[in-house]
C-alpha cells in the first residue's frame, strides 16, 4: 500500500470516531447522569411512553404515579427515557 491509502484510511477512522462513536458516548453519559439525579416530584417519561411523577426513588428502581386515578407503578431506572413533561419535550421541535 502506498502512503496515500494509509492516510485516507486513518482520516476515515478519525471521521468515523468523531461522527458516530463520540456523540453516542456523550449521549450515554448524559442519560446516566439524568437517571442518577432523579428525585421525588420529577415528571418523567418511560421508554414505553408512560408519563408520570416520581413518588419514590430506590437504588435501582423508581415508583411513579400516573394520571388522575393515582396508579403507582415501579420501573427500573433504565426504563426512564427522559425527565420533564411531554410538552417540554416537544417545545424544542
Amino acid at each position: 500500500m502506498d502512503y496515500m491509502t494509509i492516510i485516507m484510511l486513518v482520516v476515515m477512522l478519525v471521521v468515523f470516531y468523531f461522527m458516530l462513536i463520540r456523540p453516542e458516548n456523550k449521549r450515554k453519559k448524559a442519560e446516566a447522569k439524568m437517571r442518577s439525579e432523579l428525585a421525588v416530584g420529577d415528571e418523567i417519561i418511560t421508554i414505553g411512553g408512560i408519563v408520570g411523577t416520581i413518588c419514590a426513588v430506590k437504588e435501582n428502581t423508581v415508583v411513579i404515579e400516573t394520571g388522575a386515578d393515582r396508579v403507582r407503578v415501579e420501573f427500573t431506572k433504565n426504563a426512564i427515557a427522559s425527565k420533564g413533561s411531554p410538552s417540554s419535550e416537544n417545545a424544542g421541535n
